[in-house]
Parts: C-alpha cells; structure tokens; sequence
C-alpha cells in the first residue's frame, strides 16, 4: 500500500544518500534473480518488488478483496553504505506465519511487527513486518527461501484487459484528498508523503519502503467503494484522526508499530468502509487534514 510525490521523493533521497555516504546506484538484476520476482525502481531510489497474494480469496463484509487492495506483500531495498536495507510487508494466512518467520529469523532478518490490518476478513490474513540489512543478493535469497515456506506467488500475474478506468469517479475523488491517485488492478491507490522524513537505524526510511500516507479505494457498484490502508502518524496525531475517521462513518481496525527504532515514533492506523465513494474521500480528507504531511490541494 504506497505513493509517489517526486519534489517529496527527491528530498528523502537526498537525505537518504547524505546519510549513507552517497551509496553508488545499484544494478538490480542479480536482486531480481536471487528474489525471483523483479521489480521497479521507485522515484525515491529504492528497488521495489510487489509480491501480492492473488492466490487468496478473501471476502470482508460480502465484499472480495483485491489482491492490490489489502493482499498486496511488497518488498523493497534501499541503498546503503552496507549494500541496502530491505523492508517488507508480507501478507500471511496464519499456518504460514510460523515457517516463515523461523526461517527469516534464522538468518539475521528482524521481525518488526505482526498484526492484522483488518477485522472479520475470511480467511483472516496476518501482517509480517521485516527488516534487514547488508548484501542485497543475500537478503533477496533469504526472502526467496522464506517465503518459499508459504503459497506466495513469484510468477507475474497474467495480464489482463488495461483498465484506467476504476469504476468511479477518480478525479473527483483526486479533488476531494487533494493528491493524484493511479488505477492499478482496478483500485485506485494515494501514496502522500509526510511533511518530514521518518527515520530508522539512522536513515532516513524512503516513502517507498512504507513511510506515507496509504489509501486505496476498490470500487464496488452504484458510485460505492470500500477504503482501506495505513495512517503513518506521530503520536499526537492519533487521536484526531480516530476521531475524524469515526466521525465519518469509517471504521478503525487496527494501530499499532510497523518498526522498532523509528524516529519520531510512528503509529500505524488501518481502517475500513463500504459506502459513497466520494463521501468516503471527504471524511478520508478530514483525518488527513490533522496529519503532517506534504500540503494537499483542494
């Protein structure tokens, strides 16, 4: 679940790079072949590999989820002084939580956080948060391995029909959060940067490996969408926007760390509704209002 504000972007990278030493660019091609899943390079310099669960199907309130909605594992690197920094968000049935972590753990991953994203979701997915650091072909392997341990596709879907189109009215919408969002598997997706770069074990951590404001819309007939993503909030910005959420008919479902060393503390809060897409976005407008983060328009 992440987003792409290139003015943003340039300057979390220009931190990022300050504080590794300007670490060369890599070539990402033995990565790909170590993970078995080749990715993307990010605007903000990290290598991203999208790793989503297509293999499940799991329905919350009568809606089905889309594997880019709420299923969608990641992981991504970073370039550092060491080789990178890898995080990633693994999505878990619960008989797979155990091999994989062991087998992470084993091999010098941490594992920053495990929680729900979501409630009453069937079958119930678990969120694996971890980080590593050092030679990246390394940490593609022990990736590969560990999550070989569980049913989480490596082959590129099959490629359907383009679809710009999400089946609601996105530049409305657009208008309403006051950032641009982009269609991708038929849910439109908002990454939106906070105003400061987050930091972790000393770097600053890129919005591509998991520090901006996630929102992401799955249309669901008759001008109707269900929401869901992550707030990245400072402490005192948690209670707004539960508030402000609450407010507005969508439901808080999770808040909790996604990592360990993190500065300033981050506060991770999921939610969840199934209504007019366009009066979702306002109340989603509302609880972003009390968030520091990159000024939106509208």
């Amino acid at each position: 679940m992440s987003l792409r504000i290139p003015l943003i972007a340039l300057a979390v990278l220009a931190a990022l790079s300050a504080s590794t030493h300007a670490a060369p660019a890599r070539d990402w091609a033995p990565v790909a072949e170590a993970l078995g899943k080749a990715g993307a390079v990010q605007a903000d310099g990290t290598y991203r590999v999208a790793l989503p669960r297509t293999d499940l199907r799991v329905v919350l309130d009568g809606v089905q989820l889309k594997a880019g909605f709420a299923l969608g594992s990641w992981v991504a690197f970073a370039p550092t002084a060491k080789g990178a920094m890898v995080m990633g968000d693994l999505v878990l049935t619960q008989d797979e939580v155990e091999p994989v972590m062991k087998s992470l753990a084993e091999h010098g991953f941490e594992i920053t956080a495990l929680h729900n994203h979501l409630l009453r979701a069937e079958p119930m997915t678990l969120y694996m948060h971890v980080m590593g650091e050092g030679d990246p072909v390394k940490l593609a392997r022990t990736l590969h391995a560990a999550l070989s341990l569980s049913k989480t596709p490596f082959a590129a879907p099959a490629a359907g029909a383009p679809s710009s189109d999400p089946g609601i009215d996105s530049a409305a919408i657009d208008r309403i959060i006051g950032a641009k969002g982009k269609v991708n598997g038929g849910v439109l997706q908002y990454g939106i940067a906070r105003r400061e770069p987050v930091r972790a074990g000393g770097m600053a951590v890129p919005t591509s490996l998991g520090s901006a404001e996630s929102i992401n819309f799955q249309p669901t007939g008759a001008g109707k969408a269900a929401i869901t993503g992550d707030f990245v909030l400072a402490a005192k910005e948690v209670n707004p926007v539960l508030r402000a959420l609450r407010e507005n008919g969508i439901e808080v479902t999770a808040i909790h760390n996604h990592m360990l060393d993190d500065e300033p503390r981050m506060f991770f809060m999921h939610f969840w509704a199934n209504d007019d897409a366009q009066k979702l976005a306002h109340g989603l407008r509302a609880a972003l209002d009390r968030v520091a983060t990159v000024r939106l328009g509208g």
